[in-house]
């Protein structure tokens, strides 16, 4: 006798259906969202259990490294696959999605997705809070802006050190504001102070790793590039081909062909994309900042001439992650040109 198993995690509780080899439901129930009680319940429930399936998410990432560690032979899937064969079903409940799961455990209709390492996700949460914070921070700067421009005062193009003193000097016209963006600098402030934190610990981290060192002799790339890549890839021999990195990273067109219709539509935009957004300023620095002229930066200002700068700028970062991934692959530094070891 074969079991499969479908987890249907949400934030507190796993909805568990077991199914024979046949698709008869042999068993469901709801369990704790806790490693140990899930394998306990499989253990009991599917003694036979041949596989189990979850979805990709962040609910499951602990009870997946948990199950694995339990010697339960436990597989993540595509949520956004998953989702095309469980909205099939007209009621829509965590018990009949654990089902669907069940059913894809048995059949073998899923795409497996790779849960990344612990490290991976350590490097990916200071990355997050990153430019979470900054977000926030051109948040109260917009709302600044837009509460002067309502009296007629217009903050203009300026540095991020000098923010708020023009903002203190255009408050000297209107007094009535000056407790509101009082508040509103005195949060900015501590914004920025929880920003520079962490692109100093940012800059520790990378520098701690050979990885990123090895990354950043390539022109343009800085230690956030490097880190997110290398959190994104989270080991080289993940990928058989170099190529493949830029579609996993979603900077490859999107295609359909039906019948005798076929088109190129825009980048698909899957995958990171907090390593895609990286990449991108890692290609526009290439292409504006750095003072050389590599082969890489030809090439990407002969394809601006022909395709536009926007354009350009994309396919020199699938071009960058192409290169990245080869670099972490071989240990090796950027070379400039063609005749430089």
């Amino acid at each position: 006798m074969e079991h499969y198993a479908g987890l249907d995690v949400s934030l507190k509780a796993v909805s568990v259906c077991v199914s024979d080899g046949a698709g008869v439901v042999v068993w469901r129930g709801d369990v704790l969202n806790e490693p140990a009680a899930v394998a306990a319940a499989l253990s009991r429930h599917a003694p036979y259990l041949v596989r189990a399936v979850l979805e990709s998410g962040s609910c499951g990432i602990h009870l997946y490294r948990g199950l694995e560690a339990a010697s339960v032979p436990i597989v993540c899937i595509c949520a956004r696959h998953a989702k095309g064969v469980l909205k099939c079903r007209v009621n829509k409940t965590d018990a009949n999605d654990a089902e669907g799961l069940a059913q894809l455990a048995r059949t073998g209709w899923y795409r497996e997705v790779y849960v990344k390492s612990t490290d991976a996700h350590v490097i990916r949460a200071h990355l997050l809070a990153r430019r979470q914070i900054a977000k926030a921070r051109r948040d109260f700067e917009n709302q600044m802006r837009a509460l002067l421009r309502t009296f007629g005062l217009k903050v203009g193009a300026v540095a991020r050190g000098r923010f708020e003193e023009r903002v203190c000097r255009l408050l000297d016209q209107v007094p009535a504001l000056r407790v509101p963006l009082d508040q509103l600098l005195m949060a900015r402030r501590s914004l920025l102070l929880a920003q520079d934190k962490l692109e100093a610990e940012a800059k520790r981290l990378a520098e701690a790793d050979e990885r990123c060192r090895t990354l950043q002799t390539m022109p343009g790339v800085g230690p956030l590039t490097a880190l997110a890549f290398v959190s994104a890839m989270d080991g080289p021999a993940r990928f058989a081909k170099s190529s493949s990195v830029g579609a996993y990273l979603g900077l490859t067109p999107r295609g359909h062909q039906s019948g005798e219709v076929a088109w190129t539509g825009r980048i698909s935009k899957a995958g990171d994309s907090l390593a895609r957004a990286l990449l991108y300023e890692a290609a526009n620095s290439l292409m504006v900042r750095v003072k050389g002229w590599p082969p890489l930066k030809v090439w990407a200002h002969k394809l601006a001439e022909r395709v536009g700068g926007k354009k350009a700028r994309v396919a020199l970062a699938r071009k960058i992650a192409v290169i990245l991934h080869r670099m972490l692959s071989d240990g090796a530094a950027f070379r400039w040109n063609a005749g430089t070891a």
